[in-house]
């Protein structure tokens, strides 16, 4: 009986274990090939032949990604509209998620659903009225207008996700604080927010991740050179009788970058905020 229950374990692990493994080599084996890719000519890249591995190794298509793209110019823009989309979403959306995890009024229920329902719809339609909002306003062509565009859709999942973490703080930790003094801000910034570090960690991750990925609204939104950015600026590589693949494969692998690095100083914090916004205390 202990051989049988132990076979099976063992059974049971190996598939475990195999599945995982799949599944990895699913996820990861599209990154490998952009790289190897990357490393190719051009005339290597389409070829009758499948090759695996090159044959010659060239930096080319790192360099002409830096010297033809705009490359700082993009990756700045990029930058600063992935920073003020944090900034804003993280203010607000704490906030906002604050009140619906602590306060009980009418219509509570109604707003989170509404915000719900703001993800289920394809973000497409929100680009033209979008759109003359921000023409009306002057924003438009712009990495601020941009950043607040990013907001209409990214806020509901900020306030979704620091709610699940906000509803596992226990309430009597915040009441011992005001008890000692603190006002409702003074709680929320000395008490709740330090023990939701781990939650905003993983909150600013996602948030982060599909701005610096978003392309419509950048596509649409922007028209310059000096408010482009880095997913528009790849795309516009692409010419009317050529693909140049070594060099778009480059430009992904630069893009993916900053997201490793990231990923690398916050994984713990990003683990402990995902599994500690799962459990309601």
């Amino acid at each position: 009986m202990f051989q049988t229950k132990r076979r099976t374990n063992l059974i049971l692990g190996t598939l475990s274990y195999g599945v995982i493994g799949l599944v990895m080599i699913f996820a990861i084996f599209p990154l490998i090939w952009t790289f190897i890719t990357s490393l190719k000519y051009e005339s290597d890249i389409i070829t009758t032949d499948l090759q695996y591995l090159p044959t010659r190794i060239t930096f080319d298509n790192y360099v002409a990604i830096w010297n033809r793209s705009g490359f700082t110019t993009l990756i700045g823009n990029s930058t600063v509209v992935t920073v003020i989309t944090l900034i804003i979403c993280l203010i607000i959306g704490s906030l906002a998620a604050y009140g619906f995890s602590r306060y009980r009024f009418r219509g509570r229920s109604g707003l989170l659903l509404f915000y719900l329902v703001i993800r289920m719809f394809p973000v497409v339609l929100m680009l033209i009225p979008l759109f003359i909002l921000m023409r009306n306003a002057g924003l438009l062509d712009s990495r601020f207008g941009l950043a607040l565009a990013y907001t209409t859709f990214l806020l509901p999942l900020c306030v979704w996700m620091m709610k699940g973490f906000f509803d596992a703080i226990p309430v009597d930790l915040e009441d011992a604080a005001r008890i000692d003094g603190c006002t409702r801000l003074g709680a929320l910034f000395r008490v709740i927010l330090p023990l939701a570090r781990s939650g905003l960690v993983a909150t600013a991750v996602f948030i982060g991740i599909s701005a610096w990925n978003e392309f419509l609204f950048a596509l649409m939104l922007t028209t310059s050179q000096g408010s482009r950015t880095w997913p528009v600026g790849l795309q516009l590589m692409v010419g009317e009788f050529q693909l140049p693949w070594g060099s778009f494969s480059a430009g992904g692998i630069i893009s993916i970058i900053p997201v490793v690095i990231l990923f690398a100083i916050v994984q713990q914090s990003l683990v402990r905020g995902l599994t500690a916004g799962a459990v309601k205390g």
